[in-house]
């Protein structure tokens, strides 16, 4: 090497010792900035701040270094502060987590108890199609010792040709059949100009999958005081699904339960795929009930039973499954929807397999 070039390694190696001490003096000055922002309860996030900073520095950039250079080194160097770095790994302790709550959330509704030491089934058609229809199904299910009622009169199809439901009719239908029958009902809400209408007539709001992240709707169902079920949306990891449902218990209503429905993936011979783990995991993440729509999980019926009963295994508080007095006309997922001697076989299934709790023996 020559004196030339070892005069001029000594000098940069220089520099960087200068770099580190500047590094670590700016380290400690911006966690004394976090510290007395703390103390006077500001915000320690600013983004804008540090976005002003790092315009400045470029805009003093003498070279050889490109601006965009400047830019990005300064970001990585403000993004490694050690007290920032600390800060971002604190855990959020969400008001669904088991971090809050360690006990599970039990919800009672009426006759029906959710995320209790028995287990609880919703089923109903699809779709409220006529006040015969629901009654029918309504009673058939009261017979064999189900409590919650369920029935779409607000459908959020895919193609707007298809049948959008009766609105406010279906969900007076759906009173009427609660009353007389005697059971718990839950109908889906879209919109949060719906709630008010729809709190007179329903027991429970369900939010859809394509709703999960509606989240005018997920503040204003907190604000309404009802029992929600919201359910996972299609292509929804479980980390949004959480955070979706504390929307809701942020805006005041802490009587949540969440529904695993099936997610999109590549496979065609069902409907959806059921992600059984999710069950296991939202009842260790969270304190609310867990249930599973086996329906729309599978899409179709020959599984629906076998679906049932995994879900039972890894710890669901509940199943959901769809019934109709004819399938073959029905106006809505007509390919998933038992019909009454098909829901009795699986009805009896699901009891007998060992899985299913119930506070009544009949049950």
């Amino acid at each position: 090497m020559s004196e030339e070039l070892q005069k001029l390694q000594l000098q940069l190696n220089g520099i960087n010792l200068k770099l580190l001490h500047l590094l670590s003096e700016q380290a400690r000055t911006a966690d004394e900035i976090v510290r007395i922002k703390e103390k006077q309860g500001i915000s320690e996030a600013d983004p804008i701040g540090v976005q002003q900073m790092v315009n400045e520095l470029a805009s003093h950039n003498p070279g050889p270094i490109d601006n965009d250079t400047v830019m990005r080194i300064f970001m990585e160097i403000f993004n490694a502060y050690p007290k920032k770095q600390q800060n971002e790994k604190k855990e959020r302790k969400l008001l669904v987590s088991r971090s809050h709550k360690s006990e599970d959330t039990i919800i009672r509704v009426k006759h029906a108890e959710f995320g209790g030491t028995s287990h609880v089934t919703i089923a109903g058609p699809c779709s409220i199609e006529s006040r015969e229809q629901l009654l029918t199904v309504a009673a058939a299910l009261k017979n064999a010792g189900v409590t919650v009622l369920r029935g779409g009169a607000f459908k959020p199809r895919t193609s707007p040709y298809e049948f959008q439901g009766l609105g406010v009719e279906g969900l007076k239908i759906m009173k009427e059949a609660a009353d007389e029958i005697g059971m718990v009902s839950i109908s889906e809400i879209m919109s949060p100009s719906q709630i008010d209408t729809a709190a007179r007539y329903v027991d429970i709001f369900q939010i859809g999958a394509r709703n999960m992240q509606n989240f005018e709707l997920l503040k204003a169902v907190g604000q309404s005081g009802k029992p929600v079920l919201l359910k996972r949306g299609l292509s929804a990891t479980l980390e949004e699904f959480i955070l979706a449902a504390e929307y809701i218990l942020y805006n005041g209503n802490n009587q949540v339960m969440l529904i695993e429905r099936g997610i999109r993936t590549f496979e065609k011979w069902t409907r959806n795929t059921l992600d059984i783990s999710a069950v296991p995991l939202l009842k260790q993440e969270t304190h609310l009930p867990v249930l599973v729509d086996v329906s729309h999980s599978a899409g179709r019926k020959d599984i629906l039973l076998s679906c049932a009963k995994a879900a039972l295994a890894a710890g669901a508080d509940g199943i959901m499954v769809e019934v109709h007095p004819n399938p073959q006309a029905a106006l809505s997922d007509a390919k998933q929807q038992l019909n009454i001697d098909e829901f009795d076989t699986f009805w009896k299934g699901l009891r007998h397999s060992g899985l299913f709790k119930s506070t009544k023996p009949h049950e």
